[in-house]
């Protein structure tokens, strides 16, 4: 066999590969076994049809075209390896030259990963937002903690909102309710949104024993879209009452005796979610610093794989929560074409970002020991929601074990850069990215606790 690779552009390349016919033999001979196991001739056993029989019952043409389909595979793989090429998409794999007893030539075009000079990735410098916690943030989680606690009572008048509700909803179209459309003694807070476009503004001035119907959109379901009408009834109208936040309060919901306390330990809380913030910000910034600083060719193939995969999870993600993707673009107020551009370049510096730590963790020869992969597949399954032994049978049993552990050599690598850069908030403070985990994502400060503990216990037992 020979083969050749051609350069199309840098990040595509054409094989083309030459197999000379006696090593098409072994796929023929075993070509005519497999038909002679699957045709019935006269004055023969199943499976025991010569081939000169074969040929004039089947046509020679089909026992070549079954060797063919047979060795294509292989010999692709074999010029693979001899030409060193890392394929990142399926081939595109022709036949271009083949006669009976004659040499097969064939041609496979793929997308490969680009050739990548490295700049100096070390003393990176970069900047983030300061680390604030407004009296506005600490009143809103109090807030929170508060209505967890509060009251509902019947009052006699018209809902308002901040207000709940019991209601029954149904909605119809064509006259006809639609499965899955039909909720009864539902609790719902006026003003709340997620649910329908336009309910809001219905059960704003209803009674109990009030009545309406509306048109609406439906935000989920196979019919999404859809134009209906809904019937919504209330049956209860209730007012929140919230508890007084004061020491008893304090010492009922939480730890701490006092007001003084529960406010302290709330702002600290936050100190912690936001310094989590911060180190993902820092971390970001300086991939972002990384990424200024090398030009890299993407595969088109790959940017919109990824592109229409991110597109299609956000789109479940907004169905999940109820709310339509004109809905969602009017919140962050873009229009679909900034949208769109701004999940391209997304997608592009996220491509780009993995073929550099990919070779950051070639250049510095990262490894992934079991406890590390371990570690990581637990992660994963608790991202998810599943169990973390079934989690890691499924990543097994589909061949998925290899991706997980290239993403663990990235964060390796994120984290190499990261540690050695030198990142400051817009005040000029050197940020602490303590909660940095090895493979690169950031972890809660409750972490390190017991990761010194565990550290603790394991010298203690030795």
């Amino acid at each position: 066999m020979k083969s050749a690779v051609e350069t199309l552009t840098p990040t595509r390349a054409k094989l083309t590969v030459e197999v000379p016919f006696e090593e098409l033999k072994p796929s023929l001979d075993a070509a005519y076994k497999k038909i002679a196991q699957q045709i019935n001739v006269p004055g023969f056993r199943r499976g025991k049809v010569p081939a000169s029989v074969i040929d004039r019952q089947v046509g020679r043409g089909a026992v070549l075209d079954e060797a063919i389909n047979d060795v294509l595979p292989k010999k692709y793989m074999e010029a693979l390896e001899e030409n060193s090429l890392q394929p990142l998409t399926q081939p595109e794999i022709e036949v271009t030259k083949f006669e009976d007893n004659e040499t097969l030539e064939f041609t496979a075009e793929m997308d490969v990963r680009p050739e990548i000079t490295l700049p100096a990735y070390d003393g990176l410098v970069a900047e983030v937002d300061d680390l604030e916690i407004t009296d506005a943030d600490v009143e809103e989680q109090v807030q929170a903690l508060r209505e967890r606690f509060g009251t509902l009572s019947d009052v006699e008048r018209p809902a308002a909102e901040g207000d709940f509700v019991v209601l029954d909803l149904k909605a119809k179209k064509d006259g006809e309710v639609l499965e899955g459309a039909e909720v009864a003694g539902m609790s719902y807070q006026v003003g709340r949104g997620g649910m329908l476009d336009g309910l809001d503004e219905a059960l704003t001035g209803m009674s109990a024993g009030d009545e309406k119907t509306f048109s609406s959109t439906l935000v989920g379901g196979d019919l999404l879209g859809e134009a209906v009408e809904v019937e919504v009834a209330v049956s209860q109208v209730q007012e929140q009452e919230l508890p007084e936040f004061d020491d008893d309060f304090a010492q009922q919901a939480s730890e701490f005796d006092t007001v003084e306390e529960l406010n302290a330990d709330v702002r600290e809380r936050l100190g912690r979610g936001k310094r989590l913030e911060q180190a993902a910000a820092a971390r970001d910034a300086v991939l972002e610093k990384l990424l200024e600083q090398v030009e890299v060719p993407l595969p088109e193939t790959m940017v919109t794989d990824e592109l229409n995969a991110r597109r299609q999870n956000i789109e479940q993600q907004l169905q999940f929560a109820g709310i339509t993707m004109e809905k969602y673009l009017e919140d962050e107020g873009q229009t679909v074409e900034e949208f769109e551009a701004d999940l391209e370049r997304r997608v592009r510096d996220a491509v780009a970002a993995q073929f550099i730590l990919d070779e950051i963790a070639k250049s510095e020869e990262l490894g992934v020991d079991q406890a590390e992969l371990s570690q990581h597949l637990v992660r994963r399954a608790q991202q998810s929601g599943q169990d973390p032994q079934e989690f890691a049978n499924h990543m097994f049993e589909h061949n998925h074990i290899p991706d997980l552990v290239q993403e663990i050599l990235r964060g390796k690598a994120l984290a190499t850069i990261v540690e050695s850069a030198t990142v400051t908030d817009a005040s000029g403070n050197v940020v602490e990215l303590k909660n940095l985990r090895p493979d690169g994502s950031i972890g809660a400060p409750e972490d390190e606790a017991a990761e010194a503990t565990d550290e603790a216990t394991a010298d203690d037992e030795a």
